[in-house]
């Protein structure tokens, strides 16, 4: 008997339906464990991401890093974040190498389409970029955090646009759509929402039920919990568990739960100090507290509901896991890090597993997690079963284990490029600083021909400054002096000519300034010929932002310095004034260059 055209067709569609299961990633932005109802907190109710640990597999004990980007590149990559180029998490030092291959990489090769939807934080200028990284689709902002979460401008794969509304029911209005628009092929879909990482800005909806509840459970120290920053992640966190619902009945809705692996998880531990189970720590720490998160794993039919996975485990693993689950071949060879988890997802405490080893590093900070015991960076040792508060070290007791762990944390260091221990109290480091990445910034790829070039990936000079501490989303200030400039490192690999443009604001009695653009020995002179002095947004945060270093926001305007023809080569590409006529020049948050 022959089939005709349309059904084998339509056999290839399901048979494609079940060998390619559709992965939806969530990852939340500096929660803690100890932030959601499931892992035993009674101040907030987070039903819907509670239910995907109910109809799937959590994980006990789950290890991230202790800052954002290098957890982010270690979950697309199986490997420590070290050896992928990243040390930072700002001014191009969240930067992954070239010659690393992500999950995404590999998803589309195998026939998925591939997008993602809100923080990406490994790279902002191509071929960093996440659309050369594995992904068709991108919404959201490349950056560590954002400043606007209410109508903020996002990019939308290389161009930025308006939004209207909380940036998270924004971006997830973009997933959903995602999906909606690819359900009859496999897709995978990254939703790295923008909660609860600062600033503390909420719906007031979302606030009104937080903002006058009292702390029933205190943080591990509570002198240093700051009461409404605890209660806006409360708010943020239901938002978010709203918006993680909303995608679980999209998957509902088109029949796609069966064929839908979903993946939840955090990226470090709080960014504040609030209710975490009693652990030491918290993000910016290598301690238990602030490397544990949350891992539930649901697909319906494959991994048993309520199970709980015992070992150890880390973002290491989350890349070759994916890999196995779906059945999708591996792009690039080097070697893993991480392990492939589907033995304890299928078969359980059945499962033949070897004890491991995890490491964690923020910093100069290392610390050494086995199944049983901790070593900090200060090399006290810690018996994590009879004592996961870390409150009583045990080396004396252990001097063997104490030692081996030390040995293998320095030839931990010793293998990632970083430096001996310094014999700290592991109080957490202050990371890298914020010293601009040498590596250059490229500019002019024809399949990417839109360069943004924002003041975080900049260095001031002069007395020019950033509006802030934090650089992800500051902007040039106090630009007053011809010697005053703002300076990228950069590459230029297509010879052509590019449309410059500035994204700024400059009060009306300030406008005239001359501007010379210059790189490698080619200028460009424009003119300051409009004013833009919109006030400073005020009236969104719970917490005052500049308490955490982060910048008060404004819009800004685009104004076009001019056209130049630029040949390839690496230097400065510098932005002056060659003449001011007001008190200052402009304030500057980005410059673009397209390349025509």
């Amino acid at each position: 008997m022959r089939l005709s055209l349309s059904c084998l067709l339509l056999l290839v569609v399901r048979l494609t339906a079940v060998t390619q299961p559709n992965v939806v990633v969530l990852l939340a932005d500096d929660a803690g464990w100890g932030d959601y109802s499931f892992n035993g907190n009674h101040q907030l109710s987070t039903p819907n991401i509670d239910a995907i640990a109910k109809a799937g597999a959590r994980f006990d004990r789950f290890f991230v890093q202790p800052v954002c980007s290098p957890t982010r590149s270690e979950f697309l990559t199986g490997r420590y974040h070290r050896r992928l180029g990243v040390y930072g998490v700002s001014t191009g030092q969240e930067r992954m190498n070239l010659d690393e291959k992500t999950f995404a990489d590999s998803f589309k090769a195998a026939g998925y389409v591939t997008g993602i939807f809100g923080k990406w934080h490994n790279g902002s200028q191509w071929p960093y970029h996440p659309l050369a990284r594995g992904f068709d689709t991108f919404w959201g902002y490349t950056s560590g955090h954002w400043g606007e979460y209410f109508d903020a401008p996002l990019e939308h794969n290389g161009v930025m646009k308006p939004s209207k509304g909380y940036i998270v029911d924004v971006l997830t209005d973009k997933a959903l759509q995602f999906i909606d628009r690819n359900k009859g092929k496999p897709f995978l879909c990254y939703v790295p929402f923008t909660t609860p990482h600062s600033p503390f800005s909420v719906p007031p909806q979302d606030w009104a039920r937080f903002k006058d509840k009292p702390i029933a459970q205190a943080a591990t120290n509570p002198k240093d919990e700051e009461a409404d920053a605890t209660r806006c992640v409360w708010a943020m966190l239901e938002n978010q568990d709203r918006n993680v619902g909303r995608i679980l009945a999209k998957l509902k809705e088109l029949n796609l739960v069966d064929d839908t692996i979903v993946v939840y998880f955090s990226d470090n531990g709080p960014n504040t100090s609030r209710w975490n189970g009693g652990m030491k720590g918290k993000k910016g720490m290598t301690d238990e507290g602030g490397v544990r998160s949350p891992l539930f794993i649901r697909w319906p039919g494959k991994i048993a509901a309520d199970s709980q996975v015992k070992p150890i485990a880390g973002a290491i693993d989350l890349s070759p896991t994916l890999h196995a689950l779906a059945g999708v071949k591996r792009v690039g060879d080097k070697p893993l890090d991480g392990r492939d988890l589907t033995p304890l997802l299928l078969k359980g405490p059945h499962a033949d597993w070897a004890p491991r080893h995890l490491f964690n590093t923020w910093g100069n900070n290392v610390s050494v997690r086995t199944e049983t015991h901790r070593l900090d960076n200060a090399g006290n040792l810690y018996d994590m079963i009879a004592d996961p508060g870390q409150t009583a070290p045990i080396q004396k007791q252990q001097p063997e284990l104490a030692r081996q762990l030390a040995t293998e944390a320095a030839a931990w260091r010793k293998e990632m490029g970083i430096a001996p221990a310094t014999g700290s109290k592991g109080k957490g480091a202050n990371g890298p600083g914020n010293a601009v990445d040498p590596r250059p910034l490229s500019i002019g790829f024809r399949e990417f021909p839109v360069t943004m070039l924002p003041a975080r990936d900049g260095e001031p000079r002069g007395e020019m400054r950033r509006s802030a501490k934090a650089p992800n989303s500051s902007y040039f200030v106090n630009w007053t002096k011809p010697t005053d400039s703002a300076v990228w490192n950069v590459e230029v690999v297509t010879a052509g000519t590019y449309v410059v443009t500035l994204d700024y604001a400059c009060p009306v009695a300030d406008v005239g300034s001359t501007l010379e653009l210059s790189f490698e020995g080619t200028i460009l002179k424009g003119k300051v010929s409009a004013g833009w002095d919109p006030p400073l947004i005020t009236d969104q945060d719970v917490v005052p932002r500049d308490a955490h270093g982060e910048s008060l926001m404004k819009p800004f305007h685009t104004m076009t310095l001019g056209e130049v023809k630029f040949e390839p080569g690496k230097g400065e590409l510098k932005l002056r004034a060659t003449d001011i006529p007001g008190k200052t020049v402009m304030e500057l948050r980005r410059i673009t260059l397209t390349l025509r």
